[in-house]
């Protein structure tokens, strides 16, 4: 009964060290949210506002996008709509080829990655740089992100200080100093942001009202990325957009309170036109959320901010790392966005779920990840996915609790399995003993010892 994601979380827990400090930075990032909770009274009234807005946008998106469009091309700015990912890498890629672009610089966005934008335009002979910290340093080790937050955070210092020095970013052997390393960072990525062609950003909120693209750093990246070279790209997924500066505020006080548990990221970008002498591209993609709202059970995964906050409140996540999950978001969300992407892929991230419903309390936007993960349970029949070993236990199970007479006898005999050799308990056949210890049986049931008077 074993899933994809169960063999990859066993393989990454032999790494107990690695593992527990996974575990406790994200549960670090969690309490560290919980003090900006107990600082605002506001707090639940603010996540419903935000969730109504969500909600609001979501059922009128058509209208906003429309206005949101409108906008930025009144200011000049040139709008690109995406049906998919291949539409929209292929557009990226036309914008680049008519402006002879060699090089891009890359603020963090999530949505490059949901398309593959990178791979396809380095094939295309376009040198990408992730200019995001955590990114680049993915990119050097030729890794995914393992978190939409903080992508690199698994990652050690040591690490990151023996791949400087093999790629001549650091040249100080065994200097392994955080701030040192991001120094060495620093003026390597200098040089790219100085003879870059084209600079891509992200999209954290788009504001119908006025045509602002909002982008949300703690490093500045974005600014370096859209201010040094003349061609800037914005790219979005069409659930980012919000009506207006009163809407952005309620997300503001809550999106990174709720990410790193900090009052508000270092940086808050609006690019609302081209630099002087410029030219600013804005695309707008798709690729499936349409179905999301047309998904009556499911359509609440668009209000999501894509905090994290999911992910370092999980304890599947912490204890099993990002890298255990098929699909490229991991966590509570990421298991709800695989589903939409592709079932039959993705249906083995479901059983990463104690359903603990940690992630619904934890939501500033009320999406209940964890809710809309036991929902899709549900559905795995119909879509033809259920685990038949699975859906055997269960049916063997309605029929010993549906039958009284059936169950008192099964509890009878119950104690006899607790006097039985291990090899007959402990095999391939149970796979709920591997790693547990199966329970004692009572020699009386509660029903036995009521009858008796043994209970007062």
């Amino acid at each position: 009964m074993s899933t994809l994601h169960s063999r990859k979380a066993a393989s990454a827990l032999k790494n107990v060290e690695k593992i527990t400090r996974h575990d406790q930075t994200f549960w670090l990032l969690r309490c560290k949210r919980d003090l900006m909770e107990h600082k605002l009274p506001e707090w639940e009234s603010l996540r419903e506002h935000a969730s109504e807005i969500k909600k609001h946008t979501v059922t009128h998106l058509a209208q906003y996008l429309e206005k949101f469009s409108k906008r930025l091309e009144a200011n000049g700015v040139i709008v690109h709509w995406a049906e998919d990912a291949k539409e929209f890498n292929e557009t990226v890629l036309d914008i680049l080829h008519k402006h002879k672009v060699k090089k891009l610089v890359k603020s963090k966005s999530m949505l490059t990655e949901e398309c593959e934008l990178n791979p396809f335009l380095e094939a295309n002979g376009i040198n990408v740089v992730e200019t995001d910290l955590g990114e680049r340093i993915l990119q050097l080790l030729n890794e995914k992100p393992s978190h939409i937050v903080v992508p690199a955070i698994h990652v050690t210092r040591e690490e990151v200080g023996e791949l400087f020095e093999r790629k001549g970013i650091s040249k100080e052997t065994g200097n392994y100093d955080p701030t040192y390393l991001t120094q060495c960072a620093r003026y390597s990525l200098r040089n790219d942001f100085l003879d870059a062609d084209a600079g891509m950003t992200g999209c954290n909120f788009g504001i119908a009202e006025t045509g602002d693209v909002v982008v949300c750093t703690n490093e500045g990246n974005a600014d370096m990325s859209t201010s040094m070279p003349k061609l800037h790209i914005a790219v979005m997924g069409l659930e980012k957009v919000v009506p207006d500066y009163h809407s952005l505020a309620v997300f503001q006080r809550l999106l990174c309170r709720n990410a790193t548990g900090q009052p508000s990221t270092t940086y808050t970008s609006h690019f609302r036109k081209a630099r002087p002498g410029g030219e600013m591209h804005v695309i707008i993609v798709d690729n499936g959320r349409s179905d999301m709202i047309a998904n009556d059970e499911h359509w609440q995964t668009l209000k999501c901010i894509r905090c994290g906050a999911c992910m370092n409140t999980c304890p599947v996540y912490r204890r099993s790392t990002g890298y255990s999950y098929s699909y490229f978001i991991p966590g509570p969300i990421g298991i709800n966005l695989g589903m939409f992407k592709s079932p039959q892929q993705h249906s083995g991230n479901l059983s990463a779920c104690s359903l603990c419903l940690s992630c619904d309390n934890v939501c500033p936007t009320k999406v209940a990840p964890g809710s809309q993960v036991y929902a899709w349970r549900q559905s795995l029949s119909q879509l033809h996915l259920a685990n038949p070993a699975k859906k055997l236990i269960s049916n063997g199970m309605c029929l010993v609790y549906y039958n009284p007479s059936l169950f008192r006898t099964s509890l009878k005999f119950a104690p006899i399995v607790n006097h039985l050799p291990r090899f007959l308990l402990y095999n391939g056949l149970n796979a709920w003993g591997k790693g547990r210890e199966m329970p004692v049986f009572a020699s009386e049931s509660f029903e036995q010892m009521w009858k008796k008077g043994k209970l007062k």
